[in-house]
């Protein structure tokens, strides 16, 4: 059966930029495509790509969107590349859109718990009361943005600040070389830090041989989140049997039901987390989250409100996501908003 097949660009400006060590993020780009298929049933995905973590780029999904033209098959959408992770994960997303409410429903937790993203720097001291107040006990703070002396030096302060029995995520998003890792890590080991993201940039020289090594060195858990783009980077950190934490991005995996699969039967550790979607993106990745039947931490979802017109935001930022909330998130809305 053909399907017809729209999609629309975005360019959507954060409320407040966003900063990391891989720089200042002002704007998010990216696509939404529609399918409609028989019966009246629409399905929607996004394609939100992220370059710098090493997916393809906006105008590569585009280019390959015009060659499949107006209608499409099944077959034709498995036979986009696998290159193409971003577009593959919208067009499953849009797919999995058109088949909903069909069948029966498998069994999912009433909740899932979320981590409260912290603001980098000091500015996460007066963040941190206000959000325990709500109810996080899991948090992250990027670090890894200014000089290393200078964070070192606020972890206590942060920790201080943490309710009892919080957990603290250290996300450096690939800022440190070894010797600067091995710092953080050593200070982190007799600390309550839940893990250390990312320590090392996933393209720097001997990453791989690094991250293995300062895993075994530390009693602190390391998470992959840059080094793990689409399957084959899944695949290949399970084969070398990876102790620490897989950090998935639903939306940069590609086709997500093998590799979902695969992380399952290696009984991986899993954090589900945000690649700062919009709302499109955003359901279909929470919707994995809720059928994942592994060890369950907290999402890397409290993100929102991120964009500028919060009709692309995701569910409103609380220490928990129910089930109910991911059903009530309108992907219709955001595609009528960019019309």
């Amino acid at each position: 059966m053909a399907l017809h097949l729209t999609y629309r660009r975005y360019a959507l400006p954060f409320r407040a930029p966003v900063r990391t060590a891989h720089g200042i993020w002002a704007e998010r780009t990216g696509l939404i495509v529609k399918l409609e298929g028989a019966a009246g049933r629409v399905g929607y995905g996004e394609v939100a790509p992220i370059p710098w973590f090493g997916t393809e780029t906006v105008e590569e999904s585009e280019a390959a969107l015009k060659i499949l033209g107006e209608w499409m098959t099944p077959e034709q959408i498995a036979a986009v590349p696998a290159k193409l992770g971003c577009l593959r994960f919208a067009l499953a997303g849009a797919c999995a859109g058109l088949d909903e409410g069909v069948g029966a429903k498998s069994e999912r937790p009433d909740y899932l718990p979320v981590a409260a993203l912290l603001p980098v720097g000091r500015a996460a001291l007066t963040q941190i009361a206000p959000k325990a107040e709500l109810g996080f006990r899991t948090f992250k703070w990027k670090v890894g943005v200014g000089d290393i002396a200078d964070e070192l030096s606020l972890l206590d302060d942060v920790i201080a600040e943490l309710p009892m029995g919080a957990k603290l995520r250290l996300d450096a998003n690939g800022a440190w070389d070894r010797r600067q890792a091995a710092r953080w890590l050593e200070r982190a080991a007799e600390r309550p830090v839940e893990f250390v993201e990312q320590p090392i940039a996933h393209d720097a020289r001997g990453a791989d041989d690094a991250l293995r090594g300062l895993a075994g060195d530390f009693p602190t858990p390391i998470a992959l989140d840059e080094s793990l783009v689409g399957a084959r980077d899944v695949e290949r950190w399970l084969a070398a049997d990876w102790p620490g934490i897989f950090v998935i991005k639903p939306s940069l995996l590609g086709e997500p039901a093998p590799v979902m699969a695969r992380l399952a039967t290696a009984k991986a550790d899993v954090v589900f987390s945000s690649a700062l979607e919009t709302v499109v993106g955003a359901k279909s990745a929470l919707q994995l989250a809720f059928a994942w039947k592994g060890k369950r931490r907290a999402l890397g979802f409290g993100v929102w409100p991120l964009f500028a017109d919060n009709v692309f935001d995701g569910p409103f930022p609380a220490p928990f996501i129910r089930p109910e909330d991911v059903s009530r998130l309108n992907p219709e809305a955001a595609w009528t908003a960019l019309s």
